[in-house]
């Protein structure tokens, strides 16, 4: 039950990521440019894709605490995404 539950968190990460990368605000545009130059254009992407393996790494093995800690990186991606997709930051 773990290992669905952390592709469905997972699935809503990357299309928050999508959305707030596509966004246009400066914030962002300053961040894409910094990984761009160090990690390369999908950088941030590879990030995230590495959290969601080590996640469904541990829900894999019904680590509860990991699926938990996830779910809070998950819930402070949605506060973030929002604020910046409604111009609050």
């Amino acid at each position: 039950m773990f290992l669905i539950a952390c592709f469905v968190l997972g699935v809503a990460n990357f299309a928050m990521h999508k959305a707030v990368m596509e966004s246009g605000h400066p914030f962002v545009e300053d961040t894409k440019l910094y990984f761009g130059r160090h990690f390369g254009r999908n950088g941030s992407y590879m990030v995230e894709f590495i959290l969601l393996l080590g996640a469904l790494f541990f829900a894999h093995a019904n680590s509860g605490l990991m699926f938990g800690l996830y779910a809070g990186y998950t819930l402070c991606n949605a506060i973030a995404a929002w604020m910046l997709l409604s111009r609050r930051m």
